[in-house]
């Protein structure tokens, strides 16, 4: 089954992990985060871009990762980071909403695709961390390959509107199919209710997204000015 860290699932890992392991818990302040629009985000991040899911190196605490990072391949650069950089690590620690872990491919797979909005680690400049608002947005490959961002958008505590910015598309994506058991009841009727998902093949399968090119237009070109942070 694959592991979605969606933020439903890192509320009761808290819980769990304050149980079981109380140094982590202190990494959840309990403040509340406020919404933030994509230029707003894009604003303070030191990198925004189009990244694949290469591998991940984390500590797991009752099968949720509570420390560790990421390493993301760049496909496309919005704002660099670092120049000529192909392979970034992102650091994490702590179970919190919008936290910034990822799930690993397997061998046989392709890893998720995403759109990131990372900040540079303050302890360790050769690594990015994510933002308390999240850090990034999934991407789904289209039938004519093109990129979109998945609906309903999770993973980025957003004030910006996407429902307007919808459009219905088939996907090519394997990561657009989703296994009942990965759905909550409520979530599951509520998607089928509005038409996101189908039933696909013993599954589910997201049907709308948000054009990557129209989801740009929301970052104004000053917000991905580097040093403009």
């Amino acid at each position: 089954m694959k592991r979605q860290y969606l933020q439903a699932n890192a509320m009761i890992a808290v819980i769990l992990l304050i149980q079981a392991a109380p140094s982590f818990a202190a990494e959840n302040t309990g403040k509340k985060t406020e919404p933030v629009s994509l230029s707003a985000l894009a604003a303070k991040a030191d990198l925004v871009a189009i990244a694949q899911v290469k591998d991940t190196d984390y500590v797991f605490t009752r099968a949720f990762p509570s420390e560790g990072s990421a390493y993301l391949r760049t496909l496309i650069t919005y704002k660099a980071g670092k120049p000529g950089e192909d392979i970034f690590e992102v650091y994490e620690k702590g179970l919190h909403p919008f936290e910034c872990y990822f799930e690993n491919p397997t061998v046989f797979e392709e890893g998720r695709r995403y759109l990131v909005f990372l900040r540079r680690n303050p302890q360790d400049p050769e690594s990015y961390r994510g933002f308390e608002e999240g850090c990034a947005l999934e991407i789904f490959v289209t039938k004519d390959n093109r990129y979109a961002l998945k609906y309903p958008a999770d993973g980025i505590n957003l004030s910006d509107d996407l429902a307007p910015l919808v459009s219905r598309f088939e996907f090519r994506d394997n990561y657009a199919v989703v296994a009942e058991e990965d759905l909550s009841p409520a979530e599951r009727d509520t998607l089928l209710a509005k038409d996101l998902i189908v039933a696909y093949q013993g599954n589910y399968k997201y049907t709308h997204g948000v054009d990557l090119t129209t989801a740009r237009s929301l970052i104004s070109a000053d917000a991905l000015k580097p040093g403009y942070n």
